[in-house]
């Protein structure tokens, strides 16, 4: 068994928060599967404080910019310490929504049409017929995320704002309407599919993913089996199409309103899924028969470099 871990977490996205609490929960359920942990509160020093910590394994709890998107990757590939997640480039294109979306479409993967838009433009008229979805292109955690009902007259006005921190290139999605379903894969296997249900949130935001009671996780989805079927092979499709190692979670809108052969879209795929308490792909993986512990301590098996 591999003795070190240094466990990654914090840094300064906007996702901190998250983070911080992703490795709390990873360093003390690593330490109770009997590895010697040391916990990074990563900064711009982090180079230095892992060759000074020479850690066997580095276990990646980041999450946003720096994070998940190929930056702390190439970092552990110059020290040549194995990591968790995926590698540089697979990183750096699920970060980005777009080129992520473009991937999976060629890879057969259904997804929802979309336009690549100046926020300011977005704001000033509406880029397409509502209902709509504005999204940042390269964020996590629902972040900038802002959702245009049909009957809403004006386009947001927050994408005016020099309040508005996500960039100023939005993608502006068409808005599928449904059931908000995930699926993990772990290593090359999908696991269970997930529904996602939120009491008094428009849709699976922050609070929603974050808050205690927030959402709730269907595990199996109540969905028949050639849907569930579907979802699978498409998260698994993605996951290889963009390059993924080790566990991705991605994202659906499975909308059933004419029947069971409703439409599927995939959303998006996420590199670095949270292990928050609350966190989807802990609670996935204890229905495939994983606890939380064996979890971690596969990931940890798993790491490696040039990912």
């Amino acid at each position: 068994m591999t003795s070190h871990v240094a466990v990654l977490f914090g840094g300064f996205s906007s996702e901190r928060p998250v983070s911080l609490s992703s490795g709390k929960a990873c360093a003390e359920a690593l330490e109770a599967e009997g590895f010697r942990v040391s916990r990074v509160d990563v900064g711009r020093d982090v180079a230095a404080v892992l060759k000074d910590l020479a850690p066997d394994v580095a276990f990646n709890a980041l999450h946003g910019p720096f994070g998940e998107d190929g930056t702390i990757q190439g970092i552990l590939e110059f020290l040549q310490i194995p990591y968790t997640h995926s590698g540089v480039l697979a990183s750096a294109l699920a970060m980005n929504k777009v080129k992520a979306k473009t991937i999976a479409k060629a890879a057969g993967v259904p997804v929802a049409d979309h336009k690549i838009l100046d926020r300011r433009a977005v704001a000033k008229a509406h880029a397409m017929a509502p209902p709509y979805v504005v999204k940042p292109i390269a964020e996590g955690s629902s972040f900038g995320v802002l959702i245009v009902r049909a009957d809403q007259e004006h386009p947001p006005q927050q994408l005016h704002g020099a309040e508005w921190a996500f960039g100023d290139e939005v993608m502006v999605e068409r808005f599928v309407p449904g059931r908000e379903l995930t699926c993990a894969v772990m290593g090359d296997v999908a696991l269970p599919v997930c529904e996602i249900t939120t009491e008094g949130h428009a849709f699976y935001d922050y609070d929603s993913k974050y808050l205690p009671g927030g959402s709730q996780h269907v595990i199996p989805a109540e969905i028949l089996p050639a849907v569930a079927r579907r979802v699978q092979e498409a998260a698994l499709a993605a996951h290889r199409a963009v390059g993924c190692r080790g566990v991705s979670r991605s994202d659906f809108r499975y909308d059933d309103r004419f029947g069971d052969k409703g439409e599927l879209v995939w959303l998006e795929i996420n590199t670095q899924p949270g292990m928050t308490p609350t966190s989807l792909v802990p609670d996935i993986a204890r229905k495939a028969g994983h606890s939380f512990g064996e979890l971690l301590s596969w990931m940890v098996r798993d790491a490696s470099c040039a990912r």
